[in-house]
């Protein structure tokens, strides 16, 4: 079964209120669980010394005219900052200065993420944040480590994260999502715990990925985000555990979450003007969710929401969704080298010649209709003014 079914079937799962630990586990799944559990303690005694705890960053950044932008930061041990030396290195901070320059307000970051967090905390860490901000303009979430590493099934891990999401999304909140990691690449965990990481925590960021669209927020692959500069510069992107990000590791996390923040609360010039189609030079395009869950896990830094195409906000094969590259950054894919994937897919071939990112389409509820962006009556922006 490919990603992309996998993906549509676990989200699917997750909504449907099935799953459970043991719940949908092949024999080559369990036993994978099981090495993972048995190489993790192994990885423990190879890797750093764990920290006590992460900076407090709560607080205003920024400062301006007009009442303070609200950030809600909700997720685990790298939502919390885990590895940061002080409060303006974790993501949440980082991304409230740059809303703040961008905005001309203050940003009011309110982190009730926390450390060894998995998806089924979300929900107790969405009420601790709304005790402190009764509404939100925008959410950013990261989780899913620790659902793979403790064994969660992946619906039901999914199912608390769309829950939090549809909360928020009621609320008029945006919501952007840190999709799961790539645990393959923390390169003192021993193969095949590395390998079997990979494919586990792939699959956890495709299942979130159509879950948290279909409930109206959108994603950012984080991937393997930090892979290659942990191979070539891991004192500086690592921290001093070697699982954790550095300082450096968090900007560079947040600096993949930013453009779909500022998208998300109308405030970056950069962002595509409603109406505007992707660009499919870049490997942008609109399709199926799912089929654009399996293009994104494996490129860090792309962003998937829904949109729709004729007016029409789903298809034969579910909820349509924009894949963009909002890093305009063209090297990116080029540097990567060609990995096989388990959906037998390289890694490194251009996403364009994929159906999502060429805009095809098959169904009888469209014809050479040009795709429309996300409906501008359900996006969330704030004043500039």
């Amino acid at each position: 079964m490919g990603r992309a079914r996998r993906a549509r079937k676990i989200a699917a799962t997750a909504a449907y209120g099935g799953g459970g630990v043991a719940a949908g586990l092949t024999a080559l799944g369990a036993l994978g669980y099981g090495l993972l559990k048995v190489e993790a303690q192994m990885a423990r005694k190879v890797v750093g010394q764990p920290f006590e705890g992460a900076p407090d960053d709560n607080g205003t950044y920024g400062s301006g005219a007009g009442e303070p932008v609200e950030l809600v930061v909700l997720g685990d041990s790298s939502a919390a900052g885990m590895g940061a030396d002080n409060r303006y290195q974790t993501v949440g901070a980082i991304i409230a200065t740059g809303v703040s320059a961008l905005t001309g307000r203050p940003v009011r970051l309110t982190n009730t993420a926390v450390i060894g967090a998995e998806s089924s905390a979300l929900e107790l860490q969405l009420a601790n944040a709304l005790d402190q901000v009764a509404r939100p303009h925008v959410a950013v979430i990261m989780v899913g480590a620790n659902d793979v590493t403790h064994r969660i099934d992946k619906a039901v891990a999914v199912r608390h994260l769309e829950q939090t999401v549809r909360r928020l999304r009621a609320l008029g909140t945006e919501v952007v999502v840190g999709t799961c990691p790539d645990l393959g690449t923390i390169q003192p965990i021993p193969q095949p715990l590395r390998l079997l990481g990979r494919h586990f925590s792939r699959d956890m960021a495709a299942a979130q990925t159509v879950a948290v669209v279909e409930a109206g927020g959108r994603t950012v692959s984080l991937g393997d985000l930090l892979g290659p500069e942990f191979a070539e510069r891991p004192a500086e992107m690592f921290s001093k555990d070697r699982f954790h990000p550095s300082p450096a590791g968090y900007a560079r996390a947040a600096a993949v979450l930013m453009p779909s923040v500022y998208a998300a609360l109308g405030v970056w010039e950069g962002a595509p003007a409603e109406g505007t189609a992707p660009d499919s030079s870049r490997g942008e395009g609109v399709g199926p969710v799912a089929v654009a869950a399996k293009v994104a896990v494996s490129d860090p830094g792309t962003e998937v929401s829904a949109t729709q195409i004729g007016g029409q906000a789903r298809g034969p094969r579910g909820r349509w969704a924009m894949l963009l590259r909002r890093p305009r950054n063209p090297e990116a894919r080029e540097d990567r080298p060609n990995e096989s994937t388990d959906d037998g897919v390289d890694a490194g071939v251009d996403a364009s010649a994929d159906p999502v990112a060429e805009g095809q389409h098959s169904g009888p509820d469209h014809g050479e209709t040009k795709p429309t962006p996300t409906d501008p009556a359900t996006r969330h922006t704030i004043d500039t003014d």
